[in-house]
Protein backbone atom coordinates (compact mmCIF):
# COMPACT_ATOMS: atom_id res chain seq x y z
CA UNK A 1 0.00 0.00 0.00
CA UNK A 2 3.04 1.92 -0.14
CA UNK A 3 2.33 3.95 -3.74
CA UNK A 4 -1.34 4.87 -3.22
CA UNK A 5 -2.81 3.74 -6.44
CA UNK A 6 -5.45 0.96 -7.08
CA UNK A 7 -8.09 3.96 -6.96
CA UNK A 8 -8.13 4.21 -3.20
CA UNK A 9 -8.47 7.52 -1.72
CA UNK A 10 -8.02 5.87 1.72
CA UNK A 11 -6.39 2.73 3.20
CA UNK A 12 -5.95 1.95 6.44
CA UNK A 13 -4.73 -1.55 7.69
CA UNK A 14 -4.98 -3.08 11.32
CA UNK A 15 -5.06 0.35 13.18
CA UNK A 16 -5.02 0.48 17.10
CA UNK A 17 -5.41 3.06 19.52
CA UNK A 18 -5.29 2.28 23.21
CA UNK A 19 -6.12 4.78 26.18
CA UNK A 20 -5.17 2.66 29.06
CA UNK A 21 -7.10 -0.56 28.99
CA UNK A 22 -9.35 0.67 26.39
CA UNK A 23 -9.09 -0.39 22.78
CA UNK A 24 -11.15 2.39 21.49
CA UNK A 25 -9.59 0.70 17.78
CA UNK A 26 -8.64 -3.03 17.97
CA UNK A 27 -6.99 -3.84 14.47
CA UNK A 28 -9.68 -1.41 12.31
CA UNK A 29 -9.25 -2.07 8.08
CA UNK A 30 -10.76 0.26 5.80
CA UNK A 31 -10.74 1.46 2.31
CA UNK A 32 -12.46 4.06 0.33
CA UNK A 33 -12.11 4.45 -3.57
CA UNK A 34 -11.62 8.03 -4.67
CA UNK A 35 -14.38 10.57 -5.69
CA UNK A 36 -17.01 8.30 -3.52
CA UNK A 37 -18.84 8.81 -0.38
CA UNK A 38 -17.88 5.90 2.10
CA UNK A 39 -20.16 5.52 4.98
CA UNK A 40 -18.62 4.84 8.49
CA UNK A 41 -21.66 3.47 10.67
CA UNK A 42 -21.20 2.08 14.29
CA UNK A 43 -22.63 2.56 18.02
CA UNK A 44 -21.97 5.10 20.01
CA UNK A 45 -18.34 4.47 21.55
CA UNK A 46 -17.23 2.05 18.22
CA UNK A 47 -14.10 4.13 17.13
CA UNK A 48 -16.01 6.04 14.26
CA UNK A 49 -14.56 9.54 15.43
CA UNK A 50 -11.14 8.16 16.70
CA UNK A 51 -10.75 6.53 13.51
CA UNK A 52 -11.63 9.80 11.43
CA UNK A 53 -9.15 11.41 14.37
CA UNK A 54 -6.53 9.31 13.29
CA UNK A 55 -7.27 9.39 9.51
CA UNK A 56 -6.83 13.34 9.71
CA UNK A 57 -3.47 13.08 11.80
CA UNK A 58 -5.15 14.72 14.98
CA UNK A 59 -4.18 11.25 16.59
CA UNK A 60 -1.36 9.56 16.20
CA UNK A 61 -2.20 5.60 16.21
CA UNK A 62 -0.74 2.87 18.02
CA UNK A 63 -0.61 0.48 15.55
CA UNK A 64 -1.23 -0.52 11.81
CA UNK A 65 -1.02 2.03 8.92
CA UNK A 66 -2.77 3.87 6.54
CA UNK A 67 -2.39 6.00 3.94
CA UNK A 68 -4.61 9.47 2.98
CA UNK A 69 -4.40 10.41 -0.57
CA UNK A 70 -1.49 8.45 -1.25
CA UNK A 71 0.31 9.76 1.75
CA UNK A 72 1.08 8.03 4.95
CA UNK A 73 -0.60 9.46 7.93
CA UNK A 74 2.39 9.05 10.54
CA UNK A 75 5.86 9.71 7.96
CA UNK A 76 3.79 12.17 5.56
CA UNK A 77 1.09 13.88 8.06
CA UNK A 78 2.24 17.53 7.19
CA UNK A 79 1.73 16.65 3.96
CA UNK A 80 -1.55 14.95 4.31
CA UNK A 81 -3.04 17.77 5.89
CA UNK A 82 -2.42 19.72 2.72
CA UNK A 83 -4.87 17.28 1.15
CA UNK A 84 -7.54 17.01 3.12
CA UNK A 85 -10.57 18.67 4.97
CA UNK A 86 -12.53 17.75 8.13
CA UNK A 87 -15.82 18.81 9.49
CA UNK A 88 -16.68 17.95 12.72
CA UNK A 89 -20.84 17.42 14.27
CA UNK A 90 -20.73 21.35 15.52
CA UNK A 91 -20.15 24.31 12.64
CA UNK A 92 -17.12 26.07 13.30
CA UNK A 93 -17.46 29.55 11.87
CA UNK A 94 -17.76 32.68 13.71
CA UNK A 95 -21.74 34.35 14.41
CA UNK A 96 -20.33 37.59 14.62
CA UNK A 97 -18.55 37.58 11.31
CA UNK A 98 -20.50 37.70 7.81
CA UNK A 99 -20.39 34.26 5.61
CA UNK A 100 -18.15 36.40 3.19
CA UNK A 101 -15.68 37.29 6.60
CA UNK A 102 -15.99 33.89 7.84
CA UNK A 103 -14.12 32.10 4.56
CA UNK A 104 -12.09 35.00 4.05
CA UNK A 105 -10.86 34.73 7.46
CA UNK A 106 -9.96 30.71 6.51
CA UNK A 107 -8.01 31.53 3.81
CA UNK A 108 -5.68 33.98 5.40
CA UNK A 109 -5.30 31.41 8.20
CA UNK A 110 -4.38 28.73 5.07
CA UNK A 111 -2.38 31.98 4.09
CA UNK A 112 -3.86 32.05 0.50
CA UNK A 113 -2.80 36.12 0.87
CA UNK A 114 -5.26 38.57 0.85
CA UNK A 115 -6.53 38.81 -2.82
CA UNK A 116 -6.49 34.72 -3.17
CA UNK A 117 -8.62 34.41 0.01
CA UNK A 118 -10.95 36.80 -1.40
CA UNK A 119 -11.70 35.28 -4.61
CA UNK A 120 -11.79 31.96 -3.29
CA UNK A 121 -14.66 33.23 -1.03
CA UNK A 122 -16.59 34.03 -3.95
CA UNK A 123 -16.02 30.86 -5.58
CA UNK A 124 -16.94 28.95 -2.26
CA UNK A 125 -19.80 31.10 -1.58
CA UNK A 126 -21.17 30.40 -5.50
CA UNK A 127 -20.42 26.37 -5.04
CA UNK A 128 -22.61 25.99 -1.91
CA UNK A 129 -25.33 28.98 -2.98
CA UNK A 130 -24.55 31.27 -0.36
CA UNK A 131 -23.73 34.56 -2.96
CA UNK A 132 -27.32 35.91 -1.59
CA UNK A 133 -26.49 35.41 2.12
CA UNK A 134 -22.85 36.36 1.79
CA UNK A 135 -23.17 39.74 3.71
CA UNK A 136 -25.36 38.67 6.33
CA UNK A 137 -24.14 37.66 9.81
CA UNK A 138 -23.60 34.02 10.27
CA UNK A 139 -25.80 34.32 13.76
CA UNK A 140 -29.17 34.98 10.89
CA UNK A 141 -28.46 31.77 8.83
CA UNK A 142 -30.56 28.74 9.39
CA UNK A 143 -28.37 25.74 10.75
CA UNK A 144 -28.84 24.24 7.06
CA UNK A 145 -26.49 26.99 5.65
CA UNK A 146 -24.74 27.36 8.55
CA UNK A 147 -23.29 24.01 8.11
CA UNK A 148 -23.05 24.50 3.92
CA UNK A 149 -20.87 27.30 5.27
CA UNK A 150 -18.62 25.01 7.40
CA UNK A 151 -18.63 22.93 4.61
CA UNK A 152 -17.36 25.78 2.50
CA UNK A 153 -14.64 26.18 4.98
CA UNK A 154 -13.45 22.86 5.04
CA UNK A 155 -12.59 22.85 1.32
CA UNK A 156 -10.33 26.55 1.09
CA UNK A 157 -7.71 24.29 -0.37
CA UNK A 158 -9.65 22.64 -2.56
CA UNK A 159 -8.93 19.16 -0.53
CA UNK A 160 -8.64 15.86 -2.47
CA UNK A 161 -10.56 13.68 0.65
CA UNK A 162 -12.65 15.17 3.28
CA UNK A 163 -13.84 13.78 6.48
CA UNK A 164 -17.52 14.46 7.59
CA UNK A 165 -17.99 13.60 11.15
CA UNK A 166 -21.47 13.59 11.64
CA UNK A 167 -22.09 16.80 9.77
CA UNK A 168 -25.96 16.94 10.47
CA UNK A 169 -26.59 16.06 13.43
CA UNK A 170 -29.54 18.40 15.09
CA UNK A 171 -30.27 19.35 11.77
CA UNK A 172 -34.02 19.59 10.71
CA UNK A 173 -34.94 17.47 7.70
CA UNK A 174 -35.31 20.69 5.28
CA UNK A 175 -31.39 21.31 6.43
CA UNK A 176 -30.33 18.04 6.09
CA UNK A 177 -31.51 17.48 2.83
CA UNK A 178 -29.28 20.74 1.73
CA UNK A 179 -26.44 19.56 2.93
CA UNK A 180 -26.83 16.39 1.11
CA UNK A 181 -27.35 17.85 -1.54
CA UNK A 182 -23.82 19.98 -1.16
CA UNK A 183 -21.67 16.66 -0.59
CA UNK A 184 -23.68 15.28 -3.69
CA UNK A 185 -21.82 18.20 -5.60
CA UNK A 186 -18.56 17.64 -3.84
CA UNK A 187 -18.22 14.35 -4.83
CA UNK A 188 -19.43 15.12 -8.68
CA UNK A 189 -16.33 17.76 -8.76
CA UNK A 190 -14.20 15.05 -7.87
CA UNK A 191 -13.87 15.04 -3.70
CA UNK A 192 -13.88 11.62 -1.60
CA UNK A 193 -15.52 12.55 1.41
CA UNK A 194 -15.73 9.71 4.18
CA UNK A 195 -19.12 10.21 6.45
CA UNK A 196 -19.57 9.27 9.92
CA UNK A 197 -23.40 9.45 11.07
CA UNK A 198 -26.06 8.16 13.21
CA UNK A 199 -29.00 8.72 10.46
CA UNK A 200 -29.06 5.59 8.18
CA UNK A 201 -31.28 7.41 5.87
CA UNK A 202 -28.40 9.58 5.35
CA UNK A 203 -25.69 7.10 4.74
CA UNK A 204 -27.88 4.88 1.87
CA UNK A 205 -28.90 8.37 0.19
CA UNK A 206 -25.03 9.36 0.18
CA UNK A 207 -22.86 6.67 0.49
CA UNK A 208 -21.78 4.12 -2.46
CA UNK A 209 -20.63 1.80 0.01
CA UNK A 210 -20.67 1.29 4.15
CA UNK A 211 -18.57 0.23 6.39
CA UNK A 212 -19.78 -0.90 9.60
CA UNK A 213 -17.72 -0.70 12.87
CA UNK A 214 -18.30 -2.27 16.66
CA UNK A 215 -15.69 -2.62 19.51
CA UNK A 216 -13.16 -0.98 16.98
CA UNK A 217 -12.82 -3.69 14.11
CA UNK A 218 -14.37 -3.80 10.68
CA UNK A 219 -17.76 -5.83 11.09
CA UNK A 220 -18.78 -5.54 7.63
CA UNK A 221 -18.16 -3.80 4.24
CA UNK A 222 -20.24 -3.75 1.41
CA UNK A 223 -23.11 -1.48 -0.94
CA UNK A 224 -26.14 -0.68 1.16
CA UNK A 225 -28.17 -2.91 -1.11
CA UNK A 226 -25.27 -5.77 -0.42
CA UNK A 227 -25.56 -5.33 3.52
CA UNK A 228 -29.21 -5.33 3.22
CA UNK A 229 -28.89 -8.36 1.72
CA UNK A 230 -26.94 -9.69 4.76
CA UNK A 231 -30.68 -9.75 6.44
CA UNK A 232 -32.59 -11.21 3.22
CA UNK A 233 -34.68 -10.02 0.42
CA UNK A 234 -37.90 -8.71 0.22
CA UNK A 235 -40.19 -9.59 2.90
CA UNK A 236 -44.24 -9.06 3.60
CA UNK A 237 -45.26 -7.23 6.76
CA UNK A 238 -48.55 -7.52 8.66
CA UNK A 239 -49.14 -4.71 11.55
CA UNK A 240 -52.02 -7.04 13.81
CA UNK A 241 -54.78 -5.31 15.80
CA UNK A 242 -54.25 -7.19 18.86
CA UNK A 243 -51.50 -8.96 20.36
CA UNK A 244 -53.82 -11.70 20.84
CA UNK A 245 -53.85 -12.78 17.49
CA UNK A 246 -50.42 -12.91 16.69
CA UNK A 247 -50.03 -16.40 16.62
CA UNK A 248 -53.16 -17.06 14.42
CA UNK A 249 -51.44 -14.28 11.48
CA UNK A 250 -48.12 -16.34 12.35
CA UNK A 251 -49.61 -19.54 11.36
CA UNK A 252 -51.84 -17.89 8.32
CA UNK A 253 -48.82 -16.12 6.67
CA UNK A 254 -46.05 -18.99 6.88
CA UNK A 255 -49.27 -20.96 5.33
CA UNK A 256 -48.66 -18.67 2.19
CA UNK A 257 -45.46 -17.98 2.77
CA UNK A 258 -41.75 -19.95 1.52
CA UNK A 259 -40.11 -18.11 4.50
CA UNK A 260 -40.33 -18.87 8.05
CA UNK A 261 -42.29 -15.82 9.64
CA UNK A 262 -40.31 -13.77 12.21
CA UNK A 263 -42.01 -11.29 15.13
CA UNK A 264 -40.38 -7.66 15.30
CA UNK A 265 -39.54 -6.29 18.73
CA UNK A 266 -42.94 -4.23 19.44
CA UNK A 267 -44.58 -7.81 18.51
CA UNK A 268 -47.56 -6.66 17.03
CA UNK A 269 -45.75 -6.87 13.09
CA UNK A 270 -45.09 -10.50 11.93
CA UNK A 271 -42.80 -10.71 9.15
CA UNK A 272 -41.67 -13.55 6.09
CA UNK A 273 -39.31 -13.66 3.52
CA UNK A 274 -41.25 -13.91 0.21
CA UNK A 275 -39.86 -13.76 -3.55
CA UNK A 276 -43.02 -13.70 -5.58
CA UNK A 277 -43.62 -9.99 -4.30
CA UNK A 278 -47.39 -8.98 -5.72
CA UNK A 279 -48.55 -12.96 -5.62
CA UNK A 280 -47.58 -13.19 -2.29
CA UNK A 281 -48.98 -10.11 -1.11
CA UNK A 282 -52.05 -11.17 -2.55
CA UNK A 283 -52.02 -14.37 -0.97
CA UNK A 284 -51.33 -13.17 2.24
CA UNK A 285 -54.12 -10.30 2.33
CA UNK A 286 -56.84 -13.26 1.23
CA UNK A 287 -55.60 -15.89 3.56
CA UNK A 288 -56.27 -12.97 6.27
CA UNK A 289 -59.74 -11.97 5.51
CA UNK A 290 -60.90 -15.81 5.24
CA UNK A 291 -59.30 -16.34 8.78
CA UNK A 292 -60.83 -13.39 9.78
CA UNK A 293 -58.12 -11.78 11.23
CA UNK A 294 -58.58 -7.80 11.23
CA UNK A 295 -54.85 -6.51 11.00
CA UNK A 296 -53.47 -2.69 10.76
CA UNK A 297 -51.83 -2.87 8.17
CA UNK A 298 -50.43 -5.34 5.11
CA UNK A 299 -47.52 -4.50 2.73
CA UNK A 300 -43.87 -5.68 1.34
CA UNK A 301 -40.79 -4.22 2.34
CA UNK A 302 -36.95 -4.26 1.54
CA UNK A 303 -34.70 -4.88 4.42
CA UNK A 304 -33.37 -1.23 6.09
CA UNK A 305 -29.80 -0.31 7.33
CA UNK A 306 -31.69 -0.17 10.54
CA UNK A 307 -32.44 -4.12 10.17
CA UNK A 308 -28.55 -4.54 8.86
CA UNK A 309 -27.55 -2.80 12.14
CA UNK A 310 -29.70 -4.72 14.35
CA UNK A 311 -28.61 -7.88 13.00
CA UNK A 312 -25.06 -7.08 13.41
CA UNK A 313 -24.60 -4.89 16.22
CA UNK A 314 -27.36 -5.99 18.18
CA UNK A 315 -29.63 -3.01 18.75
CA UNK A 316 -31.65 -0.80 16.46
CA UNK A 317 -29.87 2.30 15.30
CA UNK A 318 -32.56 4.72 16.83
CA UNK A 319 -31.21 3.80 20.27
CA UNK A 320 -28.11 5.17 19.43
CA UNK A 321 -29.52 8.23 17.87
CA UNK A 322 -31.71 8.63 21.43
CA UNK A 323 -28.91 8.25 22.69
CA UNK A 324 -26.93 10.72 21.46
CA UNK A 325 -29.21 13.60 21.55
Amino acid sequence: MSDGSGGYAVRAEGLEKRYGEKRALDGFDLTVRAGTVHGLLGPNGAGKTTAVRILATLLRLDGGRAEVAGLDIARQAHAVRGRIGLTGQYAAVDEVLTGRQNLEMFGRLFHLGGRRARSRAVELLEQFDLTDAAGLGVAEYSGGMRRRLDLAASMILAPSVLFLDEPTTGLDPRSRGEVWESVRALVASGTTVLLTTQYLEEADRLASRITVIDEGRAIADDTPDGLKDLVGGDRVEVVVAERAEIPRVVKTVARVCEGEPGTDEDGLRVYAPVTDRVTALTEVARALQDEGIRVEDIGLRRPSLDDVFLRLTGHRAEKQQEAAA
